[in-house]
C-alpha cells in the first residue's frame, strides 16, 4: 500500500468527513492529511532516511495514527511498541529493533540515560508531552509545511516490525512489508462490504495489528473511527450509542466486561452491523449474550495472527456458524496438517497452516525461528483446528495447550466452552497440570460473575453431563483476575 497516495485519494472524496473521533475532538480526513504532512516534513528535516527504524511508544491517541501514516508515507519502518511494557522489556525491544528515532509519551531522566546506554542506534527522541532534553512533538511538527506530495513506495520494502510476546512469554519481531498493509482492509471489504457509511469503535491498542485494522479500513474506504485511549466498558457503550457505531473488533475479555455491566441493556445498540471477536475465539455463549442486545446485527469470531497480517478468516455477512471463525479469504491458502506435514481429511483436527502474500517476511534477526515456522511457504500457526465441508474453520486450541490425560487428548477450548455456559461464570481458562498417574490432568481457573458465589462441586456437576470423564477438571481455582497480554488475551504461560 502506498499510504500517501491512498490518503490523498480519500481526502479528495471525503475531505470534510470525520476520520477519527477522539474524546471530544473530530479530525477530518483533510485535517489528518495536514497533520501527517507536517510531521512527515519534520522527520525529513530531522534527517530520517530510507530503511530507518522509528519506534513509537504511545497510548491510543491521534498522534499515534499520524505517526503511522507519516512514517509509511515516506517508506520508513515503524516499530510500534506496547506502552505498558516494563522498563527492562521496553529497552530490550528498542535495542533489538535498532531504532534510530523514538516517539514516546514522556520520559524520566533515568530512562533517557538508560536509552542512551542500551540503545546505541538511537539518535533522537520526540516526546508527545513536554520533556526536558528531548524534542517536543508540537514544536517539531507545527512549524513545518502541511503540504507534501506522495512518493513512490516499493511493496517489498519493510513497513513494520511488530513485537509480540503472545501468550508464551517469548518476544518476537514480526516483519511486514508494504504489501501487508493491504491485508486487513481488503479482507474486511471482501467479507463485510465496508464503506464510507461505517463507523468503528477501537479500544484495541494501535501498537497491535488488531488496532491497525480499523485505521486502514477507514483510510481506504472513508468511514470513521472512534478511538479510545483505553478500554472502559461503560465508555465503550456510551460511544457506541453516541456515534452510532456499526462495527468493532475486540477480544473476548472485552465482550465479557461489557455484558456484565448492570446498565448494559439500557444502551441503544441498534446501529451495529457486526461485532467481531478476534485475538482468541470468543465462547459462543458469551457472543450470544451480547447479540441478544443487538439482534439486528451480527456477533461472531474471526481469526488471524500478526505473522499473517490479520484477519485471515472471517464469516461472510449473514453466514456465520456457531463456534466457527469463518473462512479464508480467496487470496489465502489455509489447510490443516498432521504431524507429518500432510493434509488431513475434512473434519479432522490438526495444525492450521497458512500460505500466501499475507505471511510475514520473518522474525527480525531470527532466521532459525523463522525457518521453524515457515516451511515450503506454509506458516505453521501452532493453532489446532478443523475445516468443515464448506471451508469454515473451527479453532480447537493451541498445540502447546493440548492436555494429554492418560494418552487421550483434551483440547482446552472445548472444556472452556462448556464451563463458560455456566450462568455464574464470567471467564474461564483451562490448562494441563502434571499428574503422576495420568501424566496430566485438567485444571480450570474461573472468574465468577460479580456478586456470584461458586463452589468447585458446582462446576464439576455442571461439566459431567457434557464432557467425558477424563476431560472434566480435576482441580478448579477461583480468581478475581487473570494475567493478560496488552490486548487482553489470557496469558496461560503465567497461569502455568
Amino acid at each position: 500500500m502506498n499510504v500517501g497516495k491512498v490518503l490523498k485519494e480519500t481526502v479528495e472524496k471525503f475531505g470534510d468527513k470525520p476520520f477519527i473521533f477522539f474524546k471530544d475532538e473530530a479530525i477530518t480526513f483533510a485535517e489528518m492529511e495536514k497533520r501527517v504532512n507536517k510531521f512527515t516534513n519534520a522527520l525529513l528535516r530531522l534527517g530520517v532516511q530510507k530503511g530507518d527504524h522509528i519506534g513509537v511508544v504511545l497510548p491510543n491517541c491521534p498522534e499515534y495514527a499520524v505517526a503511522y501514516l507519516a512514517i509509511y508515507k515516506i517508506g520508513l519502518t515503524i516499530v510500534p511498541v506496547d506502552a505498558w511494557l516494563k522498563e527492562e522489556e521496553l529497552l530490550g525491544v528498542l535495542s533489538h529493533a535498532e531504532i534510530k528515532f523514538l516517539i514516546i509519551e514522556t520520559l524520566t531522566e533515568s530512562l533517557l540515560e538508560k536509552l542512551k546506554e542500551k540503545v546505541p542506534s538511537l539518535e533522537k527522541v520526540i516526546c508527545r508531552q513536554e520533556t526536558p532534553n528531548t524534542l517536543s512533538w508540537k514544536e517539531v511538527a507545527e512549524k513545518e509545511s502541511d503540504r507534501l506530495a506522495p512518493g513512490e513506495i516499493k511493496e517489498e520494502d519493510i513497513s513494520t516490525i511488530f513485537y509480540s510476546s503472545g501468550t508464551t512469554g517469548v518476544p518476537k519481531g514480526i516483519v511486514w512489508n508494504y504489501r501487508h498493509l493491504d491485508a486487513g482492509s481488503r479482507a474486511m471489504k471482501h467479507f463485510c462490504d465496508m464503506s464510507e457509511r461505517d463507523v468503528d469503535i477501537c479500544p484495541m491498542p494501535l501498537s497491535h495489528a488488531g488496532g491497525t485494522v480499523p485505521l486502514f479500513v477507514h483510510l481506504v474506504y472513508g468511514g470513521s473511527m472512534v478511538l479510545m485511549e483505553k478500554f472502559q466498558p461503560l465508555e465503550f457503550l456510551k460511544n457506541v450509542q453516541k456515534y452510532k457505531v456499526t462495527w468493532s473488533n475486540i477480544v473476548p475479555s472485552m465482550f465479557a466486561a461489557i455484558v456484565q455491566l448492570k446498565d448494559f441493556e439500557k444502551y441503544d445498540l441498534s446501529s451495529i452491523r457486526f461485532f467481531a471477536s478476534f485475538g482468541a475465539p470468543g465462547s459462543p455463549e458469551l457472543l450470544e449474550r451480547f447479540h441478544r442486545q443487538c439482534p439486528q446485527g451480527e456477533v461472531w469470531s474471526g481469526y488471524g495472527l500478526m505473522e499473517t497480517a490479520p484477519p485471515n478468516t472471517v464469516p461472510p455477512i449473514g453466514k456465520a456458524k456457531r463456534g466457527s471463525v469463518g473462512m479464508a479469504a480467496p487470496w489465502i491458502e489455509l489447510k490443516i496438517f498432521d504431524e507429518n506435514e500432510q493434509e488431513v481429511k475434512t473434519g479432522e483436527v490438526g495444525e492450521v497452516v497458512i500460505k500466501g502474500w499475507v505471511v510475514m517476511n520473518g522474525y527480525y534477526k531470527n532466521p532459525k525461528l523463522t525457518a521453524e515456522v515457515i516451511k515450503d511457504g506454509w506458516f505453521h500457526t501452532g493453532d489446532l483446528g478443523k475445516l468443515d465441508e464448506e471451508g469454515y474453520l473451527y479453532i480447537v486450541g493451541r498445540k502447546k495447550e493440548v492436555i494429554i490425560v492418560g494418552g487421550l487428548n483434551v483440547y482446552a477450548v472445548e472444556v472452556e466452552d462448556i464451563i463458560s455456559q455456566h450462568p455464574k461464570v464470567s471467564e474461564v481458562a483451562v490448562i494441563g497440570i502434571p499428574d503422576r498417574m495420568h501424566g496430566e490432568v485438567v485444571k480450570a481457573f474461573i472468574i465468577p460473575k460479580p456478586g456470584e458465589k461458586l463452589s468447585i462441586q458446582e462446576i464439576l456437576d455442571f461439566c459431567r453431563p457434557h464432557l467425558s470423564r477424563f476431560k472434566v477438571p480435576r482441580t478448579v481455582e477461583f480468581r478475581d483476575s487473570f494475567p493478560r497480554t496488552p490486548v487482553g488475551k489470557i496469558k496461560k504461560s503465567a497461569l502455568k
